[in-house]
C-alpha cells in the first residue's frame, strides 16, 4: 500500500525509498531541467510505512523526529521540496477520516483563557538562546515583507513593521494596542514612528520580561507598556489596534468573540489591522503534527471565515492584502540560520528536539512555497469613513517612514 501511495504521489522529481529489509524503490524521475529534485529516504522500522499511511501529516514528522526516517542523500528540505511539488497528487482521505479530523480540530482549538496560556507557554517560553539563534535581531517571529529582491532578513522584517504601521494611519496622541506583542519590537517601532502611547499584551512570561527590558533600554517605558493579559480580559478603548501572528492561536470557536472584542476596544473612528497566516480555500484547518508538537491550539483560517465573522460582528473590512511567497522566504532564512546553529541547539536540548524544529521550519516553508498557505493583512474599522477614501495614504506613509533611514544610510 505504501508503494502504491508513493507511485501515485511522485510525478515531479524522484524520491528513492530504502525499506527496512534493504529493498530500494525509486518513484518518479529526475527532471532534465532541475536535477536537484532527487531525494533518498530510509525507513528504519517495519511499522513506519504503515503509520505514515494511517496519518501522513502526523506520522511523517514523528518518524523524522524519532530517527525512524532519515535522509540518505541531500537534506530534509530537498526531500520536502520534491514532496511539496507533488502535493496535488495526494489522494483525498475518506469522508469518515475528514469528519474525524474536524472533530479533533474543534476540540483541540477550543481555546479558553487558561488553555491559551498553556499553549503560549508551550511554544514561546523557551530559553532566549533558542530564538536568538534564528530570528532577526529584533526577534520578529512572523512573516517578513520582501518588496525588493536581495533583502536581508533584518531589512525585510523592518519593511514588514513599517508596512503595517503605514496601514494604521497614526496620529499624535493616539492610544495603540498591540495584541500578541511578542518580544516588543513592533510596539517599540510604533512609538518611534509617532508620538503615541502603546500597550502591548502577551501571554508569555519570557516575552514580557524581554519586552519590558527593551522598552527601558530604548527610553520608551513611559509611552510603551507591556502587560501579561488575555485580549478577552481587556476593558478599555484604543484609537488603533494591531495584531500580528496571534490570530492563528484564536481558534474558530472564538472568532466572533475575537472580532467583537476588537470592535468594543476600538474608538468610534478607530482602525485595526490583523496580520495572520491564512489558507487559500473555503475552509481553514490545522496540521496534526504542528498541532501536537509546535502550536497546540493553533488553527489556520481561510479568508472567508474571517469575512463571515467580521460581518457578524459589524466591522467594516476597509482593506485586504495577500502576501503570497513572503513567508516562504522568511522561513527559508530562519531554517538556514537555525541549521547554522544546529550543534549549539543540540547541546542546549537534544537531537530529537533539533530534528523536530528542523522539520517544523522546513515543512512550513514547503507548505507556503507549494501548498495552500499565504498571509493576509486585514484592515478593520467600526465606521465606513474611518480611513481615507484612497489607499495612497498607505504608500505615502510607508515612504515617510523609510525616508529617515534612507537619509541616514546615505550620510
Amino acid at each position: 500500500m505504501f508503494d502504491s501511495l508513493m507511485t501515485q504521489l511522485v510525478k515531479t522529481g524522484r524520491v528513492t525509498v530504502i525499506y527496512p529489509d534493504g529493498t530500494t524503490r525509486a518513484y518518479g524521475a529526475i527532471p532534465h531541467d532541475n536535477p536537484s529534485l532527487d531525494a533518498t529516504m530510509r525507513l528504519h522500522r517495519k511499522d513506519t510505512a504503515a503509520r505514515i499511511l494511517a496519518d501522513p501529516y502526523l506520522a511523517f514528522g514523528e518518524a523524522y523526529m524519532n530517527g525512524d526516517l532519515t535522509v540518505e542523500n541531500g537534506t530534509l528540505w530537498g526531500l520536502l521540496d520534491v514532496i511539496g511539488r507533488n502535493l496535488n497528487n495526494i489522494p483525498a482521505p475518506p469522508p469518515w477520516m475528514r469528519l474525524w479530523h474536524r472533530v479533533l480540530q474543534a476540540v483541540a482549538t477550543y481555546n479558553t483563557v487558561a488553555a491559551s496560556r498553556r499553549n503560549v507557554a508551550h511554544h514561546y517560553d523557551l530559553p532566549d538562546e533558542m530564538y536568538r539563534a534564528f530570528l532577526d535581531t529584533d526577534r520578529q517571529y512572523s512573516c517578513a515583507y520582501f518588496p525588493r529582491p536581495g533583502m536581508s532578513l533584518e531589512e525585510a522584517q523592518m519593511a514588514k513593521k513599517r508596512h503595517l504601521i503605514a496601514k494604521l494611519d497614526l496620529r499624535a496622541g493616539q492610544r495603540v494596542l498591540d495584541i500578541g506583542c511578542g518580544w516588543g519590537g513592533l510596539a517599540l517601532e510604533i512609538a518611534q514612528a509617532a508620538d503615541v502611547e502603546v500597550t502591548g499584551i502577551t501571554l508569555s512570561n519570557e516575552q514580557l520580561e524581554v519586552a519590558r527590558r527593551r522598552a527601558e533600554a530604548a527610553g520608551l517605558a513611559r509611552r510603551v507598556q507591556f502587560e501579561l493579559i488575555d485580549y478577552r480580559e481587556l476593558d478599555d478603548r484604543f484609537d488603533r489596534i494591531i495584531s500580528v501572528g496571534m490570530f492563528e492561536h484564536v481558534g474558530p470557536a472564538n472568532y466572533d468573540t475575537y472580532f467583537a472584542k476588537i470592535r468594543n476596544l476600538l474608538s468610534d473612528d478607530g482602525i485595526a489591522v490583523v496580520h495572520s497566516i491564512a489558507r487559500c480555500g473555503t475552509r481553514g484547518g490545522s496540521n496534526s503534527w504542528i498541532q501536537k508538537y509546535i502550536f497546540p491550539g493553533g488553527y489556520i483560517p481561510s479568508l472567508s471565515q474571517v469575512t463571515q465573522s467580521t460581518e457578524r460582528t459589524f466591522l467594516w473590512i476597509t482593506d485586504v492584502e495577500i502576501l503570497r511567497l513572503h513567508y516562504a522566504e522568511t522561513l527559508k532564512a530562519w531554517r538556514e540560520r537555525f541549521m547554522a546553529h544546529r550543534d549549539e541547539m543540540a547541546g542546549l536540548y537534544d537531537e530529537r528536539f533539533v530534528r523536530m524544529w528542523e522539520f517544523y521550519l522546513a515543512s512550513c516553508e514547503m507548505n507556503f512555497r507549494h501548498g495552500d498557505l499565504m498571509v493576509m493583512q486585514v484592515q478593520l474599522a467600526r465606521r465606513i469613513d474611518a480611513v481615507p477614501l484612497a489607499r495612497d495614504y498607505m504608500f505615502d506613509g510607508e515612504r515617510d517612514l523609510d525616508r529617515p533611514r534612507a537619509v541616514a544610510q546615505s550620510a
